[in-house]
């Protein structure tokens, strides 16, 4: 059974700066699924914004937000584009 990819967009808000280096480590665990990141300092609110877009089977894009998710100060979403798209 072939396994078809997903594009999706995960977002993650960083409120602890000493998870950082966890969360780089984790995109590069997965880079191969990444098509585009982009990160937006919110200095004045102490937060940071990364945007992920995503190109890779579903449970790819779950076990990554599953881990993002779970590392102190950090919240992480993702939406996933309609299938067949």
């Amino acid at each position: 059974m072939e396994v078809s990819n997903r594009v999706a967009v995960l977002t993650v808000i960083v409120r602890e700066p000493a998870s950082v280096a966890a969360l780089n480590q984790l995109l590069h665990q997965y880079e191969d699924c990444v098509l585009s990141r982009m990160g937006v300092p919110c200095r004045e609110r102490g937060i940071r914004l990364i945007s992920v877009a995503l190109d890779a089977p579903a449970d790819a894009i779950s076990a990554l937000s599953g881990k993002i998710g779970r590392l102190e100060g950090v919240t992480a979403k993702t939406v996933y584009a309609p299938e067949g798209t």
